[in-house]
């Protein structure tokens, strides 16, 4: 049977959140069985607990922020990618902080840190999501659609009119029936262009942006000295950001994500289309002779 996880021991980092510009001490703890993922907001005098729920989410500007009761935390994607991407299911989050760290830009420290601390098998089955109808979300050129498929595949386009991103694959298909998360989408960083920094300051974002956390363009060429850790890796990054944002959803997904120029709010409301449409999907447990092949890695968790 495929059991549920949670990490092995508390583990600690710090880091700066990308868009309050603050230092950011985050912790994690072991959870019990079907406690799902939550976020606690140690620096608060009476902090709620903040489920990674989709139908908490209450803003998606360059991020994917969750709100309950007066407890707020932003920035939740790449982290809960990680997650995802390492099958851990039940998990305490612990911030002083609004704001998630950013760390480098891509999930691969927050794997680093989920696999120091180690990864427990629980004793509870795992639930997945398996999509048995088609949904569908549009907003102009823009899709999102998840579709039945025995795995867990991701199709993703974008479309930026830009020399540096021409030069680097705008689509890719990935399959992790044979394929890995930590491998091939893990360490794919978030990317921004320089010309937006003043405007996106001014609304109270991207303050603690640099060169060190994400790839930055000017209107010509990529500022990093470092190269590019994939050949196409804006659209990965992009790919990451997607999973992160549908393990909001509670549970894997057992189907196929499309998405054209999609972002955090389309995805958002995808799945709330997702979860308005009952027939759309069910909740299923499997052993490991009826389990998609994605999700069976052997020793390895989901996708590392």
């Amino acid at each position: 049977m495929l059991k549920q996880r949670t990490i092995a021991a508390p583990v600690k980092t710090v880091g700066i959140g990308l868009h309050t510009g603050r230092k950011v001490t985050l912790r994690l703890v072991p959870a019990p069985v079907d406690t799902g993922i939550i976020f606690r907001r140690v620096d608060l005098p009476k902090a709620e607990d903040i489920p990674a729920d989709a139908h908490l989410v209450t803003d998606t500007r360059l991020a994917t922020v969750l709100q309950k009761g007066e407890s707020r935390v932003s920035t939740v994607e790449h982290l809960l990618s990680g997650c995802a991407g390492l099958g851990i299911d039940n998990l305490i989050i612990e911030l002083d902080c609004e704001e998630v760290p950013i760390m480098d830009g891509s999930a691969a420290s927050f794997l680093f840190l989920i696999e120091s601390a180690g990864i427990e098998e629980q004793d509870a089955l795992r639930r997945f999501i398996v999509i048995k109808e088609p949904v569908e979300i549009r907003e102009g050129d823009k899709l999102a659609r998840l579709e039945p498929f025995d795995g867990f595949k991701l199709d993703f386009t974008i479309d930026f009119k830009h020399p540096a991103v021409d030069k680097t694959g705008q689509r890719h298909i990935i399959d992790f029936a044979d394929s890995t998360y930590a491998r091939e989408i893990g360490r794919a960083r978030t990317f921004g262009f320089a010309h937006e920094v003043e405007a996106l300051r001014e609304m109270g974002l991207a303050r603690g942006g640099s060169l060190d956390n994400a790839i930055v363009l000017d209107e010509h060429r990529i500022l990093n000295n470092e190269e590019l850790r994939y050949d196409d890796e804006f659209v990965r990054h992009k790919i990451l950001d997607a999973i992160g944002d549908l393990y909001l959803s509670g549970h894997p997904i057992v189907g196929a994500y499309i998405a054209e120029k999609s972002g955090h709010a389309l995805n958002n409301a995808l799945l709330r289309a997702m979860f308005a449409k009952p027939e759309s999907f069910e909740i299923k447990t499997f052993t490991e002779d009826t389990a998609p092949k994605a999700y069976l890695q052997g020793d390895r968790p989901l996708f590392a």
